[in-house]
């Protein structure tokens, strides 16, 4: 290995060195691990540091095809001390005022999203219900109106009718009357003879099919 190799070799490490520090700080902004359980804060962490390991192999195999030396080492632990010791404090403010900034954006986003969008189709569903409960309500009216001037119509058209009958009835024999009135009360009983004969049959064989399933 060559002495830039090596000296790229070194200058790469040690800002990945710094950039484990703002990944880690990173992490556990967003991990919360109080908040968590500590089975997924476990295999969060394993995650994490495989997937550090793998962007350090490839950082590698891009400055010296993957030799590992014992000075790779001493430099990640110096730019990890010296990310520590001056650029924390920087980076978490930063990091603090980015995911403000987001939140914020997004925020607005979701207000002009509302404002432009659901608004308007909220307020167009709302004026379509209006619309068609007053059209159900007018035609309501109109239904009822139309029933009430039909059942006027029937009870004019049978009223000279009932006059009629009455003047007819009134003519009849009082014998023919009693005779009539005998026949309607003979039919209405054995009607209710009938409808009673009929129900006991219907729940006869309603329990007979019952009793079969």
């Amino acid at each position: 290995m060559s002495l830039s190799i090596q000296f790229y070799t070194m200058i790469a490490m040690f800002g990945m060195g710094g950039f484990f520090g703002a990944s880690l700080d990173t992490y556990n902004r967003f991990l919360k691990r109080k908040a968590r359980r500590r089975w997924l804060v476990f295999m969060n962490d394993i995650l994490f540091w495989i997937l550090q390991a793998f962007i350090l192999f490839y950082i590698l195999l891009l400055v010296n095809e993957g030799e590992i030396r014992f000075y790779i080492f001493l430099a990640l632990l110096c730019g990890f001390a010296a990310y520590q010791a001056l650029l924390k404090k920087s980076y978490v403010a930063l990091l603090e005022w980015f995911i403000r900034f987001t939140i914020s954006v997004a925020n607005f986003i979701w207000r002009v999203l509302h404002l432009l969008i659901f608004s308007p189709f909220k307020w167009l569903f709302l004026l379509l219900l209006t619309i068609i409960l007053g059209l159900g309500r007018q035609l309501f009216f109109l239904v009822q109106m139309i029933g009430k001037m039909l059942l006027w119509m029937i009870k004019t058209i049978l009223k000279p009718i009932t006059w009629i009958g009455r003047i007819i009835w009134n003519i009849i024999p009082i014998k023919i009357r009693k005779m009539v009135i005998r026949w309607i009360d003979f039919l209405a009983r054995h009607m209710r003879y009938w409808k009673h004969l009929f129900t006991k049959f219907s729940r006869f064989l309603l329990s007979m099919f019952k009793s079969k399933s």
